[in-house]
């Protein structure tokens, strides 16, 4: 376990599976509120002046309004998220009547008058393939 040690105090409080996540939690909140505040500054700048000079320089309060708003940008996105999924069809439901299959018929493609065509050129190639080994022979 890991002892934190508080400012100005020597005693520590000890972090817990649960501190930890809670503190990770805490910080990703207020990375994603700066993010978006840093956004809507660039938005507007005016307004954005005004809400940090109202905040001052205590950095607590501005951990902690940079927090909520990482939160609700959080929840935003995640309904979001949840909105797109939920229009994609999900892969895990079963159809209503399981796999269908489908009956095909093979037909052929070409004419009969191509058929016999291609039937009789190969006839005439095995002919000259045959007329080719039988002067091979009688070279030999």
């Amino acid at each position: 376990m890991l002892k934190v040690y508080q400012q100005g105090s020597l005693e520590g409080t000890t972090m817990t599976p649960d501190t930890v996540t809670t503190t990770l939690q805490k910080g990703f909140r207020v990375t994603l509120g700066a993010t978006a505040t840093l956004i809507e500054a660039i938005q507007d700048p005016q307004t954005s002046g005004e809400r940090f000079a109202a905040l001052g320089s205590d950095v607590g309060r501005l951990t902690e309004t940079l927090e909520t708003k990482g939160e609700v940008t959080e929840r935003e996105a995640r309904q979001f998220v949840d909105g797109l999924l939920s229009q994609l069809p999900s892969p895990f439901t079963d159809g209503a009547s399981g796999p269908s299959t489908v009956d095909t018929i093979a037909t052929p493609v070409t004419a009969p008058s191509v058929q016999s065509d291609l039937a009789a050129l190969t006839q005439e190639l095995a002919d000259i393939r045959q007329a080719i080994e039988t002067l091979k022979t009688e070279k030999a």
